[in-house]
């Protein structure tokens, strides 16, 4: 039996090949995020995703996108032998400091979601005391 490899489940589950079937670009999206002047913009790519699948959140300057997808086929034949649906979650977190979590906005369009989070005017909140 020279030249053939035993099928070993065990070895198999733990080895390098059961990894080739996860894919991170399917796994996670991708953001950018640019620091401007007034604001920071997040953008994330999202092919294929609806707005109404994409939650945004704001805490103590973390951003939270969040995207819930559902995959399911009807089928108006009921004799099906084998039917799947898939369901998956994703979700990002970006700490933004010196962010305005008040005045966010967000826009999705062709698949990008962008998201724009003013800054605080930093020199706003500094004022000089006099001293009596």
């Amino acid at each position: 039996m020279t030249g053939l490899i035993p099928y070993d489940m065990f070895d198999n589950f733990f080895g390098d090949r059961w990894m080739q079937s996860r894919n991170i670009s399917r796994d996670v999206f991708k953001i950018d995020v640019k620091d401007t002047e007034k604001s920071y913009i997040v953008e994330a790519e999202l092919p294929g995703i609806s707005k109404d699948q994409v939650d945004l959140s704001v805490d103590d300057k973390m951003l939270s996108i969040t995207v819930i997808s559902r995959e399911e086929k009807d089928e108006e034949n009921e004799n099906y032998i084998h039917r799947e649906r898939r369901t998956s979650s994703m979700s990002r977190k970006v700490r933004l400091q010196s962010a305005n979590m008040n005045d966010v906005t967000a826009k999705l369009d062709n698949g990008i979601l962008t998201v724009t989070v003013p800054k605080y005017d930093e020199t706003a909140k500094a004022s000089k005391i006099e001293i009596q």
